[in-house]
């Protein structure tokens, strides 16, 4: 059982306005906490529908160390799972996307429908019943082509974020995408200093000399990329209503979705600043800027014209991260004729080399016995300060749901030690209260 009293009180020794303690980066205890405590409770946007192009197909992924599983069926629906077999537990699909009208466990042939029912088991006794032996179902949800599942039973709700993110993400056409490359890199840093990496550009000016011919690092107001009487913003601004697009900003308890022009000149983020894909993804549109949409606790997207750049990072260890990028373009673009993935893939791939060793070093100076909790720069860390709170309070949150009235901990009933079984794709729609305004 995790010693939750021992979290609680790290989180409460953490100085408003300050980075964590050390063991809330370093701690193994930690780490089993934040799998069980923050990605399990929280919505992770999994990946895309483009990624299960046709009916009867699937993709699967691993949360924290839990396979799951999102299925289309031959209606088009599209359902969650467990990716973990019924019979001895065995990963019934290998990590990745593929088309089949039924998933078979590699190891005993136990076979299900892509609504998680079980349709064969051999040589089973003859009071054996399937109906008790189905996948074990997930919430998932599915916003203009993205794909968001939560482990928890009791999800946070969703209902804001879509009506934040959906109308401007729509005209992106994600369903109509498909993944032109991705790749991952494992970083040897804790999952939290990564994210903190990617809430801010406090750094870029010096570390991204590349990002910085694109991205503007120099425009952000507390966190929004806003300024006042600015000929190059009111312009964008006029672009983007001519579109007949949305910008925001909208920021919720655990997002933020915002359009922002890129610099004077650039019209995606690409190491030149010009289109990646002649095909693009916004019909009609050019230089739009970027919409920025993230999510705690591990992922950011950047959708231009063009395309749409997707940033997830996946704790693996205390100190090991897997970050995973993908690139989609529009569905009927053709490599070598509408787009060059060298180019569509340049800037993020430096960047994310750049920032791999960012942490690696960040990781290195909070290991030392000298380090100590630092402030942090506002504006241009306003969204690393969010992230940092929005962490502390996930915690307590979620404490405080696992501990009796006398303070102890009660038996874990969540996504390690087991949840209740609820209808394939059911969801909880239950509308939360804005947070104050709080980069990547």
């Amino acid at each position: 059982m995790l010693d939750l009293e021992r979290i609680r009180d790290l989180v409460n020794q953490r100085r408003s306005g300050h980075t964590l303690p050390q063991d809330l980066y370093n701690g193994s205890e930690v780490f089993k906490f934040d799998i069980e405590a923050i990605f399990g409770q929280s919505w992770i946007l999994a990946g895309f529908t483009c990624e299960i192009p046709r009916p009867r197909g699937y993709l699967a992924v691993t949360i924290g160390g839990s396979p799951v599983v999102i299925t289309r069926d031959g209606e088009g629906v599209y359902r969650a799972f467990h990716n973990s077999c019924r019979h001895r537990g065995a990963q019934v699909c290998a990590d990745g996307a593929g088309g089949r009208a039924r998933l078979t466990c590699p190891y005993h042939q136990w076979v299900y429908d892509l609504d998680g029912r079980l349709v064969h088991a051999r040589n089973m006794p003859e009071d054996f019943e399937p109906a008790e032996h189905g996948l074990r179902p997930l919430h998932v949800e599915n916003v203009a082509g993205a794909l968001f599942v939560c482990l928890s039973e009791t999800p946070p709700s969703f209902a804001r974020f879509r009506a934040d993110l959906e109308p401007l993400l729509a005209p992106h056409r994600l369903e109509g995408a498909k993944i032109a490359f991705q790749n991952t890199l494992v970083e040897r840093g804790n999952w939290k200093l990564v994210m903190e990496n990617a809430r801010e550009c406090y750094h870029c000016g010096v570390s991204h000399p590349e990002l910085c011919l694109t991205f503007p690092i120099e425009s952000s107001i507390d966190g929004h990329f806003t300024a006042a009487e600015d000929a190059h913003y009111d312009a964008f601004v006029a672009r983007v209503e001519e579109a007949g697009l949305g910008k925001g900003p909208f920021i919720g308890p655990w997002w933020q979705v915002e359009r922002f022009p890129l610099n004077k000149g650039h019209a995606s983020l690409t190491i030149d600043g010009a289109l990646a894909c002649r095909k693009l993804m916004v019909e009609g549109a050019g230089d739009i800027g970027s919409l920025r949409w993230a999510i705690e606790p591990h992922s950011f997207c950047h959708s231009t014209a063009d395309t749409t750049v997707y940033f997830s990072a996946m704790p693996t260890a205390s100190g090991e991260t897997v970050v995973t990028c993908k690139w989609l373009v529009h569905k009927d673009a053709v490599e070598g004729v509408d787009y060059d993935v060298e180019h569509l893939t340049a800037l993020w791939n430096v960047t994310n080399l750049q920032d791999r060793d960012l942490v690696e070093n960040n990781q290195r100076g909070v290991n030392s016995v000298g380090y100590m909790p630092g402030p942090y720069s506002l504006p241009d860390e306003s969204y690393v300060q969010r992230f940092s709170d929005w962490y502390c309070d996930k915690a307590m949150d979620y404490i405080a749901s696992r501990t009796g009235v006398d303070g102890r901990p009660i038996e874990l009933r969540g996504v390690i030690s087991g949840a209740v079984e609820s209808p394939p794709g059911q969801v909880t729609h239950a509308d939360q209260s804005r947070l104050p305004l709080g980069q990547q």
